[in-house]
């Protein structure tokens, strides 16, 4: 049966629609129009504004559990769960630094979720491959550099599944990168200690993408630019900024805007959501809630708190952007930068039946799937 949706302010991705109603069919969006078929069912916004849902690609868990510690459905579940609540209908489960078995496990824990749940896109694979100076709250003892058997495994296993792989560049050869390449794989450089120099090379290469801006790189100077510095100086590339004050400083955040423009996007990178867990002891990964954020035992960060909608509400307040803007950083921009914007993102006819509805604070928000 179709459904309409109706007396809602409408965030298409590219305009905002007043006056009209959204037709959907079997999970799609059929036309966005003001006049309605007789005999449809109709879904009543009450007056708020409705954009496509919002898309994390990078939560690390839900309310209590930590997907790269437990690789089940359960941990899986409680991730999309705790997304769809606060307004995410798509995201990307990460995996942190893991050993190989640990990988190609997680890798089928994935796909076989996916089946279950279509707002589950993929994953995202953060290291190992990764620079061990730039580690962050990765554990030292499983970063390594990868082997051309492994590489290729891990490309077969996942080409489908794996839909961004954070790696260091500087660990690979030159075949071990072009192997990636070839996969089809969206390459986010990340931990690295990669120059300003060498991240233009690579971005020569076809990289578009890099892991949580200021963070696990190297920062701007007057004399070395850095990753960031490259970053800046390249209106190819997305950068993902992780918006929750302390991961970068509200200040920095605006800088990398008025550099980036709609290349700058907004994800999580939640440890837990809701931040209902306060707790978590892992072999892996150590963290307890200090004054909002996550943190390990010397005090450094381990994971955000955020959601995408604290995201969004973040970036109109500090970066001082329309709520318009903000709702494109967290979906259709977003989209873009995985390669997914000719299904998810926006609304438009043949585009998924998958949103979020909210009010003008961003107060109230609810998923909504058609």
């Amino acid at each position: 049966m179709q459904q309409a949706i109706i007396n809602a302010t409408i965030f298409t991705g590219s305009e905002i629609v007043k006056d009209a109603s959204i037709l959907i069919e079997n999970g799609k969006i059929i036309k966005i129009d003001a006049s309605m078929p007789d005999g449809v069912q109709i879904i009543d916004a009450a007056g708020k504004n409705i954009a496509p849902a919002f898309i994390d690609i990078q939560p690390n868990g839900g309310y209590d559990l930590y997907f790269s510690k437990e690789l089940s459905d359960a941990s899986l579940q409680d991730m999309y769960q705790a997304s769809i609540d606060h307004g995410t209908g798509y995201i990307l489960p990460t995996l942190i630094s893991s050993g190989f078995e640990t990988i190609l496990k997680g890798i089928e824990t994935v796909k076989n979720f996916m089946q279950q749940q279509p707002g589950v896109l993929g994953m995202h694979l953060e290291g190992p491959f990764i620079n061990v100076d730039k580690r962050g709250a990765h554990p030292a003892t499983i970063i390594r550099k990868p082997t051309d058997e492994e590489l290729k495994q891990i490309i077969a296993a996942g080409k489908e599944v794996i839909k961004i792989i954070t790696i260091a560049p500087e660990c690979f050869t030159d075949d071990q990168l072009q192997l990636l390449l070839d996969s089809g794989i969206n390459i986010a450089i990340g931990h690295t200690a990669v120059t300003y120099e060498q991240a233009q090379y690579y971005f020569s290469k076809g990289i578009q993408l890099v892991t949580h801006l200021y963070n696990a790189m190297n920062q701007m100077g007057h004399r070395e630019c850095g990753l960031v510095g490259a970053i800046f100086d390249n209106e190819n590339v997305y950068a993902p900024v992780i918006l929750d004050g302390g991961h970068c400083h509200y200040a920095a955040a605006r800088v990398a805007y008025k550099q980036k423009g709609d290349k700058l996007i907004l994800l999580s990178d939640a440890a837990f959501l809701g931040r209902r867990k306060q707790v978590f002891d892992w072999e892996n990964l150590s963290i307890k809630m200090v004054d909002g954020y996550y943190r390990d035992g010397a005090g450094n960060l381990g994971g955000a708190a955020i959601s995408m909608i604290d995201a969004v509400k973040n970036a109109m307040v500090h970066l001082h952007v329309t709520l318009q803007e903000a709702i494109e950083m967290a979906t259709g921009r977003v989209a873009k930068a995985i390669k997914m914007d000719g299904r998810i993102g926006f609304i438009q006819p043949g585009y998924d039946a998958r949103f979020v509805l909210f009010d003008n604070e961003l107060s109230s928000v609810e998923f909504l799937a058609g």
